[in-house]
């Protein structure tokens, strides 16, 4: 099947594009969909298939088309996370921090490439996925901010974001948290395409060489201008969609829900190919 013969509609300024007429038949059978998608990531972000029902079999046979999948050694499948809160869950206690800005694998040496995400379980209201463009944030930068930026250097901790949800851990939660080592990353990414981005996002502790208040104000504000309403994509999800998002150009975060109802998504992961530089 021709990749001309694929229809899209773009869903908002900086991010994201839908692709229509695709059913999950065709994302296991069409060869030439992941080729396609790949641009439309570069281009778009986000690309979403709106209730294709995939189900992880098809979901994983698609995500392999864009790369190796990293293993997730919990769960069923291991191509595939469930992300809920169900006490159940090998990784329940990591997953309020997905409420705040964040790009998946910023405390590895090398971020994953590409998420893939289904809906599985929704809950009445709220538990969106928001997104907005990191390429964007970069480019709306003034010059001087761009000159300014060029050098500096921030150092990621998995405390920062966990924090965020667990203000008074315990000594256990430090000690868990500590396993991950600090990660230093410049704060603009050169990617080998050549585009820049901004690496930013709750896991972002302090810029080096800043005065502490001055460092926690400069991460903020980039934040806070990345992320304006105008800015950002917020899906509200039905069950059955698919969801895929260049996570070297965006960062994402879910929206608040009521954690007493279930909510289930499942997520394979494309391994990453280049470091942060």
């Amino acid at each position: 099947m021709s990749m001309s013969a694929i229809r899209t509609k773009v869903l908002s300024a900086r991010v994201g594009v839908e692709v229509l007429d695709v059913d999950a038949d065709r994302l296991l059978h069409d060869d030439a969909l992941a080729g396609r998608c790949v641009s439309l990531l570069e281009q778009h972000g986000v690309v979403l298939f709106r209730e294709v029902h995939a189900g992880d079999e098809i979901q994983v046979a698609f995500a392999r088309k864009l790369g190796p999948l990293v293993q997730f050694g919990k769960y069923a499948n291991p191509d595939v996370m469930e992300i809920s809160f169900d006490p159940a869950n090998p990784n329940a206690k990591y997953f309020p921090s997905n409420d705040y800005w964040h790009i998946d694998g910023s405390m590895d040496a090398v971020p994953a490439k590409t998420s893939v995400l289904s809906a599985h379980q929704i809950t009445d209201e709220g538990g969106e996925t928001a997104f907005a463009s990191t390429y964007a944030a970069y480019d709306e930068l003034s010059a001087a901010e761009q000159r300014r930026f060029a050098g500096l250097r921030v150092v990621h901790r998995m405390a920062r974001i966990q924090r965020l949800s667990y203000p008074d851990p315990t000594s256990e939660q430090l000690a868990d948290w500590a396993r991950w080592p600090d990660r230093v990353h410049p704060l603009v990414w050169t990617h080998e395409s050549g585009r820049k981005s901004l690496v930013i996002g709750a896991s972002a502790a302090e810029v080096i060489g800043l005065d502490p208040a001055e460092s926690r104000a400069l991460l903020d504000e980039l934040e806070q201008r990345a992320t304006t309403p105008d800015r950002v994509l917020t899906h509200a999800w039905s069950v059955g969609d698919l969801v895929l998002w260049d996570n070297t150009g965006l960062v994402h975060r879910a929206c608040a829900f009521d954690r007493s109802q279930p909510r289930r998504m499942h997520r394979s992961t494309v391994v990453g190919e280049e470091s942060i530089k």
